[in-house]
């Protein structure tokens, strides 16, 4: 089965149309064991709503965060970092930091990454991108 890790800005989405494509998309996948998120992803989120200083957010960020499954990274996600950051530097294609990470992440799990930044991280060789915005 097929697994899908959600981008900072696709869990934006969910958040702010909980009835939208996103939850449509999980939903006919199969519900949430086939879709998590990236420790990266969830510091992102935490550090939105940290900003914010929104009461409401953060029971919204942490509700949502609480139903989806979030990876930690760990080997072998520190030596697939590193061999994608090499080769974006030497070919001139770099991408954000913490893009590059969830980025590695995906792919040390073996997952499609659903994210709305497709042109970011279509860079990625071997990186199995789709939108489920679009």
């Amino acid at each position: 089965m097929t697994r899908y890790l959600l981008d900072t800005n696709i869990l934006s989405d969910l958040l702010r149309r909980p009835k939208g494509s996103v939850r449509e998309r999980i939903d006919a996948g199969g519900g949430a064991e086939f879709v998590c998120t990236s420790i990266i992803v969830a510091a992102e989120l935490r550090f939105g709503i940290a900003k914010a200083q929104s009461v409401r957010l953060v029971a919204l960020v942490e509700g949502l965060l609480d139903r989806i499954a979030i990876e930690p990274f760990e080997e072998p996600a520190d030596r697939v970092y590193a061999s994608i950051r090499a080769d974006l530097e030497r070919r001139g294609r770099q991408i954000g930091g913490n893009d590059l990470f969830i980025a590695a992440h995906a792919l040390a799990l073996d997952c499609v990454l659903v994210t709305d930044n497709v042109r970011e991280f279509e860079r990625v060789p071997d990186l199995r991108v789709e939108n489920w915005l679009r």
